[in-house]
């Protein structure tokens, strides 16, 4: 499995519209809120040409894509921290995921009703940061009052957690997401217990129109300009098009993209821009006539990788046989790199580097 990505928004911005599109799960479509009340989940395959290339020199008997799962979570509204439209609910399913895809709405249609009336992106996003931060803030509140009856009695690590959380409480009092504040790693351990939303990165998704999509749109500008002062990245999709796209054998797909002028599909685009916030890299591994693509963070050790796998490969990890995609597009074939001295014997504090081929030797 790769990353859980929740896709979020408000209320007939098109969510499940992209959904559908990103997985043929058939997710149900409606035009009024709350289509979307138990959260639709497809996993989708993450694009992959290295891999490709891999299988056509060792010719696998199977070879597997790596994957992302994508969570479609009902629509939120003013006030969903509070209880209003399906806030608890909401609020629960976002905080089982790794990160979140934001749709803002950047496409005008009289016949798909607004919420609020007005296509509004500034707006729109605005109400769903400030309901993220309330339901992160009243959690810090729940979790100081628990500390401070504890600190009362002398437990002097609950006294520090309380100076942590009163200066978070401060932080989202002010409107700072809990991803902007500067935070050690012992800091980042606690705050794991209590699974904060605003700790999540966030991906925003202008849905435009086709004719938004050929021509511009002040919408999307205005989306880009708030991603940029948060720090995130934000793509333009045609969830319309997508859904087009989508049900299309893959020549015919290539060639409706150049018709526009576009050089991926919305889903390469989200996959790929997400891997770049989130830090994702890929590694490979050949087990017997297998080939099979894994997803894990910038930085992870060779054990921790293992352990991606099977928890039993990193409890026994004995060493790790490293080849560089790089060495073995040049050598030709894994063998022809054994050869030439280019597979590396690491120890289970080796980096892995995007596009590794791993071979792991572990004993239980």
């Amino acid at each position: 499995m790769g990353f859980r990505c929740g896709i979020i928004g408000l209320p007939n911005v098109g969510k499940s519209t992209i959904f559908n599109a990103l997985t043929a799960a058939g997710a149900e479509v409606a035009n009024y809120p709350f289509c979307t009340i138990n959260p639709n989940i497809g996993i989708v395959s993450v694009p992959d040409p290295r891999l490709e290339n891999i299988a056509r020199v060792i010719n696998p008997s199977k070879f597997t894509y790596t994957t992302m799962e994508f969570v479609d979570i009902a629509g939120l509204v003013k006030g969903a921290s509070r209880g209003e439209g399906l806030g608890n609910k909401f609020l629960g399913n976002i905080r089982d995921v790794d990160a979140i895809v934001h749709i803002v709405r950047c496409f005008d249609d009289p016949d798909v009703a607004h919420v609020h009336g007005v296509i509004d992106p500034a707006g729109d996003i605005e109400v769903v940061r400030m309901e993220l931060l309330l339901a992160d803030l009243e959690t810090v509140e729940k979790r100081i009052q628990k500390l401070e009856r504890s600190a009362k009695g002398g437990d002097k690590e609950h006294r520090s957690e309380v100076e942590l959380y009163h200066m978070i409480r401060e932080s989202l009092g002010r409107g700072i997401p809990v991803r902007d504040i500067e935070l050690n790693p012992e800091e980042e351990a606690v705050l794991r217990e209590v699974n904060l939303i605003t700790v999540k990165k966030v991906l925003y998704v202008a849905n435009v129109g086709e004719s938004e999509l050929r021509e511009g749109s002040g919408y999307v500008t205005v989306v880009e300009e708030i991603a940029s002062a948060d720090g995130s990245e934000a793509i333009v999709i045609c969830g319309d098009m997508e859904a087009e796209i989508a049900v299309l054998p893959e020549e015919d797909r290539r060639e409706f993209l150049e018709d526009l002028g576009l050089r991926e599909s919305g889903l390469q685009k989200l996959i790929r821009t997400g891997y770049n916030l989130l830090g994702l890299i890929t590694f490979y591994t050949t087990v017997g006539s297998e080939l099979r693509a894994w997803t894990v963070p910038e930085g992870t050790r060779a054990s921790h990788a293992a352990g991606k796998i099977h928890t039993d490969m990193e409890r026994g990890f004995i060493r790790a046989e490293v080849l560089h995609y790089e060495d073995f597009v040049r050598a030709g074939s894994i063998s022809a790199a054994k050869e030439k001295g280019l597979i590396g014997i690491e120890g289970r504090g080796y980096v892995i580097d995007d596009g590794d081929v791993v071979y792991f030797r572990f004993n239980v």
